[in-house]
């Protein structure tokens, strides 16, 4: 056991957050935590780690546990340093011998006056160094933070920036890329992909999938956790409930206990009326006080069953459409948008039709929110936006918060919107996203962010347009509410593009995916799904990694594997000429890769030879010799370092180039 929560009760003021719970974390295991938004999910970390202590019980933590605690808590963190050397403070160690070495290297070149005796325990104190840094695996680290960094979104140019000058979401990502380095027993991480985007939540599962601690999720990303673990912790009702699987395999299980449950509590709530009725009818009764009386007290120490239907009620989300649009809702026309040199997209032409529900994906900065923009009117650029017949849209996104009027309450913001709706049927709708009971009344004033964004997207909700546009939609909603917006725009009859980094709804929502690359638009015809299976199949094709494979697929294999998977590719034209240019950079890349290639097997070699000369105990009899051994074989250390960021770098070019001449 790492750690763990033993009998653990714990209270904020009259109310109990978990009673009575156990839960031991093991090495090696895969968890996530869920429950409903306020049950108490970042509390338990927080007990974890002794941020809070138990009102009962105790958690216990087994001696040398190192743990590693994600939460937003941190953004509070500031410094000047660049993310790098921030992301770098995960070697402590390892820093700290990297100046040990050089002083006592410089000590040992200006030792020709010391005693022999003294120069020998220099060389021996320099060697137990480097022998040390060996075992850390010191001379990588530089290479393995870039690669996280890089993993996690950062460009090369980014890592030499202040971290001070990044927003939150991007500091979130340094001090995730630090955290990771680091390697504790257990990570807790809280929310981990809400700041990142597909690419960077892809990188972060397939590190974590390989990392050899444990691991804590609390996570509203389905998509994730079903890839990510092999047990589910829920927080319900105030207890812990333990699955071993993964979230899929919980919510069947999930089902089945909670009928399980409801079924017990109708039928002790039977047998409770049954008791209170004989004692209501006989507790007048001289003869049948006693038993009346006993039948109370009985009553009174009865281990209560909870209600489940109670913890949320079945509500669905409906759209209402008023209007049907025509065959083409919108249509862009050579479109080109930039921000100063930053082109966004270049003439670049694409329609949206009657039924479409596009998803559009990509990395952070590529211009999907911009692009949402253009489509629904409130962004300049270049080109033609035809608008299509009878098309009534509705946009969300965050700029639409600053139109809520501060001094409503909740309730009367979604009256304002022209609906016919009873308060009985807002009310209703508002508990979909995550407002009960008084939360109805409450002012906008009053409200933070992300219920200011959920009353936002229940405005959106019932505005009748035959045409939503959604920008991160799921950012504030729980599984719940999540799964309610996704039935309902599975039912909706108009058409819809969505921006969304969460991979569950857009598998469940979208029949087309849009993605832009090189200031272009590029369009799937087919789900999410069926997207990443034609991207991970042209992966496998173009994996270059066997010596043989690469050498003899440099001019013929990337033209067949490419044929072979036109026919997957939307609207592609088997008559159109192969980009030159294009094809041209492709072989010029291929050559530099092959080059690399053979750079890194000869250094390796060398590496090798430097190894076994420093593992001779005699070299360190001679201090020339071995400083010269120790130099050359950092410098080897530190080239092959370069050479492989070289090599990834170069992989992924040619990635994108062969991308280019599919498209």
């Amino acid at each position: 056991m790492l750690v763990g929560l033993q009998n653990v009760t714990f209270e904020f003021g009259a109310r109990a957050i978990i009673e009575n719970a156990t839960w031991h974390i093991q090495p090696e295991e895969r968890i996530g935590l869920v429950g409903y938004n306020g049950t108490g999910k970042s509390t338990i970390l927080k007990l974890f780690v002794g941020e809070y202590l138990p009102s009962a019980g105790s958690v216990e933590r087994s001696r040398g546990t190192s743990i590693g605690y994600l939460h937003q808590d941190l953004l509070s963190f500031d410094t000047k340093e660049t993310i790098l050397q921030v992301a770098m403070g995960a070697f402590e160690e390892v820093l700290k011998l990297e100046n040990d070495i050089e002083e006592t290297g410089k000590k040992l070149e200006h030792s020709d006056h010391l005693p022999k005796a003294e120069q020998e325990s220099l060389l021996h104190e320099y060697s137990d160094m480097l022998h040390r840094m060996e075992t850390l695996d010191g001379y990588s680290i530089h290479h393995t933070t870039e690669e996280v960094l890089q993993g996690l979104g950062f460009s090369n140019q980014d890592l030499q920036r202040p971290y001070e000058e990044f927003s939150g979401g991007w500091r979130m990502r340094v001090l995730l890329a630090k955290m990771i380095l680091q390697q504790p027993d257990l990570l807790l991480l809280d929310e981990p992909t809400n700041h990142l985007d597909l690419p960077s939540i892809e990188w972060l599962e397939k590190y974590l999938q390989h990392y050899k601690g444990s691991v804590v999720i609390v996570s509203h990303d389905k998509y994730f956790l079903n890839r990510m673990v092999t047990k589910i912790v829920e927080v319900y009702q105030q207890q812990l409930h333990i699955y071993n699987g993964n979230y899929d395999f919980f919510e069947t299980e999930k089902v089945q206990r909670v009928e399980l449950q409801q079924r017990a509590y109708e039928n002790q709530q039977d047998y409770i009326r049954q008791q209170e009725k004989f004692v209501e009818r006989f507790k007048a009764k001289a003869s049948k006080a006693a038993a009346a009386q006993s039948i109370v007290k009985r009553l009174e120490k009865l281990d209560r069953i909870a209600d489940v239907s109670i913890e949320r009620p079945d509500i669905r989300l409906n759209f209402q459409v008023d209007k049907t649009p025509g065959r083409v809702l919108c249509e862009l026309k050579n479109i080109s948008k930039s921000f100063g040199d930053i082109k966004i997209v270049e003439n670049t032409s694409v329609e949206i039709d009657r039924g479409d529900k596009i998803a559009l994906i990509g990395a952070n900065g590529k211009g999907k929110s911009t692009l949402l923009r253009i489509v629904a009117g409130t962004e300049s650029f270049k080109g033609e936006r035809k608008w299509g017949h009878n098309v009534e849209e509705s946009f969300y996104a965050q700029h639409q918060l600053e139109a809520l009027h501060l001094n409503n309450t909740v309730l009367e913001e979604m009256k304002e919107c022209g609906s016919k709706k009873t308060d009985l049927e807002l009310r209703s709708l508002l508990g979909c996203f995550l407002f009960s009971g008084d939360d109805t009344d409450k002012r906008i004033k009053v409200l933070s962010g992300g219920e200011k964004a959920r009353v936002a997207l229940a405005k959106t909700i019932i505005s009748k347009s035959n045409f939503l546009l959604l920008d991160e939609p799921t950012n504030h909603l729980d599984m719940h509410s999540c799964e309610l917006l996704v039935d309902a725009l599975n039912k909706y009859e108009g058409s819809l593009l969505l921006v969304s980094h969460d991979r569950y709804f857009i598998s469940k929502t979208a029949n087309k995916i849009w993605e832009i690359i090189d200031g272009e638009i590029k369009e799937f015809k087919g789900g999410y799904e069926e997207y990443v299976a034609w991207k991970e199949r042209m992966g496998r094709n173009a994996d270059t990694s066997d010596k043989k494979e690469k050498e003899s697929a440099k001019k013929e294999k990337p033209k067949t594997d490419i044929q072979a998977e036109t026919t997957l590719l939307p609207q592609q034209n088997n008559n159109t000429p192969i980009n030159k240019e294009a094809k041209k950079e492709l072989q010029k890349h291929q050559r530099n890769f092959q080059q690399l290639e053979e750079k890194i097997a000869l250094l390796n070699e060398e590496k090798k030879k430097l190894e076994l000369s420093l593992s001779d105990p005699a070299v360190y009899t001679q201090k020339d010799t071995f400083i010269k051994a120790e130099m050359d074989y950092k410098s080897a250390s530190n080239e092959l370092e370069r050479l492989n960021k070289s090599y990834e770098n170069a992989f992924e070019k040619i990635m994108e180039l062969e991308s280019k001449l599919v498209s």
